[in-house]
């Protein structure tokens, strides 16, 4: 048995890591940038010298999360034809249910995590999955 993987628009994979490296930083720093730090229960200034100057490489690691999610959703995306925008939503919506959410909410819930910021965080994540799932299925 060999292992092959979906041809993809690699091109479109690039643009969804994009997309979601944006969108987290509209994310977290324009709309939940005050209750999601609230949550954290770090302040902000705390914040800022915590990263010890090494906020170029979280930057890129960010990115290269977002770079696989994209390439993954590519990949799942190719067996849920017709590749249209709703079938996008579907998709993202999909792997958020599925996957991303009871995961990090089983996490949460170990960790005690706040019940809101589990929120912000993982809504993060259904509107990335849905906005590449967007993307992904339309830019072929």
């Amino acid at each position: 048995m060999s292992l092959s993987f979906p041809h993809v628009n690699y091109l479109a994979v690039l643009v969804g890591g994009v997309v979601i490296f944006l969108l987290g930083g509209l994310w977290y720093s324009l709309l939940f940038k005050k209750p999601w730090i609230r949550l954290m229960g770090i302040p902000e200034e705390k914040m800022k010298e915590g990263s010890g100057g090494a906020m170029p490489f979280l930057f890129l690691m960010a990115f290269l999360c977002g770079l696989l999610t994209s390439y993954v959703e590519a990949i799942i995306i190719n067996h849920f034809p017709p590749y249209v925008l709703w079938r996008g939503v579907f998709v993202g919506t999909l792997v958020w249910v599925g996957f991303a959410a009871p995961s990090s909410f089983a996490t949460a819930i170990f960790s005690m995590t706040k019940k809101p910021l589990w929120l912000i965080n993982s809504t993060y994540n259904w509107v990335c999955f849905v906005a590449v799932g967007m993307l992904l299925s339309v830019w072929r």
